[in-house]
This record gives C-alpha cells, sequence and structure tokens, in this order.
C-alpha cells in the first residue's frame, strides 16, 4: 500500500489514496483539486524523502466548523465569572491519487485528444530606447 507525508497548513499528515481528513481551513474552493507538497513517499518496501516528479492529488470536499469549545473562568467569592466559546474552521480533504506527474497526465488525457491552436500574439508595444548618457564633467577649480 503506497503511502505520502503531505504538508497542509503548516502541518504534516500520512495519507492513502481515498483517504479523507479534517484539515485547519484551506483557501482552496471546496469541489476543486489541489496538489499539496509532498515530503515523503513510502509502502511496498521503498521509501523515498523529498521525491521530485512524485505528485498528490487532494479535493476539499467542504469547508464544515469543528465541535464547540466552551471555556469558563471563575474565582471564588469575588462574583468573577467569564464565559467563552470557540468553533475551529475546518476543511474535509479527500485524497484522489498517489503518482509520478508521468503517469498521471498519461491517464488524465484521453487518446485522441486535440491540441489548441495558438492564440494571436497581440504586438508588442514599441520599445523605448534609454536615453543616451551624458559624458561626466569634471569641474576645474579657478
Amino acid at each position: 500500500m503506497t503511502y505520502a507525508i503531505v504538508k497542509l497548513g503548516g502541518k504534516q499528515y500520512r495519507v492513502q489514496e481515498g483517504e479523507k481528513l479534517l484539515v485547519d481551513r484551506l483557501a482552496v474552493d471546496e469541489n476543486k483539486a489541489f496538489n499539496p507538497e509532498v515530503l515523503f513517499v513510502g509502502g511496498d518496501g521503498q521509501a523515498e524523502l523529498a521525491p521530485k516528479g512524485v505528485e498528490v492529488t487532494a479535493k476539499v470536499v467542504g469547508h464544515v466548523l469543528g465541535d464547540k469549545i466552551r471555556i469558563g473562568k471563575y474565582r471564588k467569592r469575588t462574583g468573577y465569572k467569564r464565559h467563552n466559546g470557540f468553533r475551529a474552521k475546518l476543511s474535509q480533504v479527500q485524497i484522489e491519487s498517489i503518482g509520478t506527474k508521468a503517469t498521471r497526465a498519461a491517464v488524465a488525457q484521453p487518446a485522441a485528444a486535440k491540441p489548441k491552436p495558438a492564440a494571436a500574439a497581440k504586438p508588442a508595444a514599441a520599445a523605448r530606447k534609454p536615453a543616451a548618457k551624458k559624458p561626466a564633467t569634471t569641474k576645474k577649480a579657478e
């Protein structure tokens, strides 16, 4: 079973394909895929630290709120009572695939994919030449 250690929101998670995680809120819209930074890939008797060309694809399933945490402060015989609450903002992430970029690109593209026509290049604005430099003059004491 192949697994990877990825970095999400400043924390590291051990993930496998098809796994769902609750992580701190990410700046990615719901139902959008993204590629987190891969720190380690292992499994099947092989391990690679800081792999080149290995990509993990993850999808944000939704943004949710964590459980409410109630905070209470109390000091005896003074009438001091304070209550506060907190709910963490979380993102639910599903790991779609773990693999190299080359194998994933071959699977993602259909066999008869047509190349897109090149967009017409806009003429570049006339480049300005830098002003000619004046020779330095030295002042002679009179």
